[in-house]
């Protein structure tokens, strides 16, 4: 059998259909409008408890949806780790390749050459990155390169310069498979006129699409023996690595680091993960999810002080059942049981409803959202304007369980002071207005 303080506790959050048979019972008007009143006021809390764990679970939702998405769109033209080898040694990363392939954690690596550039079709000019690659190995690194849009990724051979564009770069360019374009290398030639720019003419041999505008937009690739040419040592090298699981890149960069720093000769190699070389980005993100977090939190912070003032109404309401309680005996600690049961119940409710609902919709985000455009009459996500047509979700259990606990702690602190001053009531006190 349960204590009488839960069972007690468990009764009040009935008031509603208490006051209604009591009304039947004995036609008691002012009594009952002052129970469903507080009844009123409790549903009002628990539905708001619901409401902002509901609402905290579908942004984090939608927010790591987002984050994800837009990572693997990254990853899919980055590299989850890299070795950078400075002054631009091309054999060296040859030599190196098989050393770091043979790490247990890397899937898949590929060589490459990089290198700040400008491009010009028809009187335009853009400065773009280009990377010079092995068409054969770039794939089993680049998942986005696997297939192109237009064009073959093998037509890119030694000193065929041929070049395969970013879809947003070719349209920007009006440049389709089979149009030349001019690369202006950083450097030029030293003349008795100045110093006149290197040029090099370049056919489209494809073009590429990664669902990420910044890389669309501004990445070409070459072969890489044909990077290495035009653009001497100006060019970075290194060694793109794929791995077995893209979460553990720093612990497996850190790894690669200390094995090649034992070779003297191989000191001044830069080993970096993708989540450094985004860090700001996925910085910034970091930052927006906490603030939305606390900011959300607010909604069942206001619910949580609902509960205050409920819990205040009912103890107003049960003085007289307090005072008699107390006489039989009934301990200050055992008054305040019944009403922080009252509260913490409420707060469960609505938490188990908020969480239940969260969940529901965060797993069902785009059948919600085709709902609210049909009835709404508008797109959320423009294909014209996003690089995505979909909103996506990423729903962490992580995250449930802490929106879950957070918001159980702060019914349960709200239910304390109501409580304590329901304890501190005297019953003789209480008694001399019934």
């Amino acid at each position: 059998m349960l204590p009488y303080e839960i069972m007690i506790g468990l009764r009040y959050t009935r008031a509603g259909r208490a006051a209604r048979s009591q009304r039947r019972r004995t036609g008691g008007a002012g009594r009952s409008r002052r129970n469903r009143f507080i009844s009123f006021i409790s549903g009002l809390a628990t539905a708001g408890i619901a409401l902002g764990v509901a609402a905290l679970i579908v942004v984090l939702s939608v927010m790591n949806g987002f984050q994800k998405e837009v990572r693997d769109r990254m990853l899919s033209v980055l590299s989850h780790a890299e070795v950078m080898i400075p002054g631009g040694d091309l054999a060296l990363a040859d030599r190196l390749q098989p050393q770091v392939a043979g790490h247990s954690a890397v899937r898949a690596a590929a060589p490459f050459v990089m290198a700040q550039s400008m491009i010009s079709r028809d009187g335009q000019m853009r400065g773009i990155l280009v990377r010079g690659i092995d068409p054969a190995q770039e794939p089993l690194v680049s998942g986005g390169l696997a297939r192109l849009l237009t064009g073959r990724l093998d037509a890119l051979t030694p000193r065929s310069f041929q070049i395969v564009l970013g879809r947003d770069l070719a349209a920007q360019l009006g440049a389709a498979v089979g149009d030349s374009v001019v690369l202006v290398a950083a450097d030029g030639v030293v003349s008795p006129s100045g110093v006149t720019p290197r040029l090099r003419q370049f056919t489209v041999a494809g073009v590429f699409a990664s669902g990420h505008h910044e890389y669309d937009s501004n990445l070409a690739l070459i072969h890489a023996a044909d990077a290495s040419v035009f653009f001497r040592d100006q060019a970075a090298v290194g060694i793109r690595l794929k791995l077995d699981d893209m979460q553990r890149a720093p612990i497996v960069a850190r790894e690669i680091s200390v094995a090649l720093s034992q070779d003297p000769s191989l000191r001044h190699v830069i080993v970096r993960d993708w989540s450094y070389e985004n860090r700001n980005w996925f910085a910034a993100v970091q930052v927006e999810k906490r603030m939305m977090f606390i900011i959300l939190t607010l909604i069942i912070a206001v619910a949580a002080f609902n509960l205050v003032s409920m819990l205040v109404m009912t103890v107003t309401d049960k003085r007289g059942d307090i005072a008699i309680l107390r006489t039989l005996g009934a301990q200050r600690g055992s008054i305040m049981a019944i009403f922080v049961v009252q509260g913490a119940w409420l707060g469960l409710l609505g938490v188990g409803f908020g969480v239940a609902a969260g969940v529901l919709i965060a797993g069902n985000i785009d059948l919600v959202m085709a709902w609210i455009e049909a009835i709404f009459g508008f797109q959320v996500l423009p294909k014209g304007i996003y690089f995505i047509d979909r909103l996506p979700s990423d729903l962490r259990a992580a995250d449930v369980t802490q929106i879950g606990l957070m918001a159980l702690v702060l019914s349960f602190l709200a239910t304390l002071y109501p409580s304590w001053r329901a304890s501190r009531l005297e019953p003789a006190e209480a008694l001399r207005y019934e």
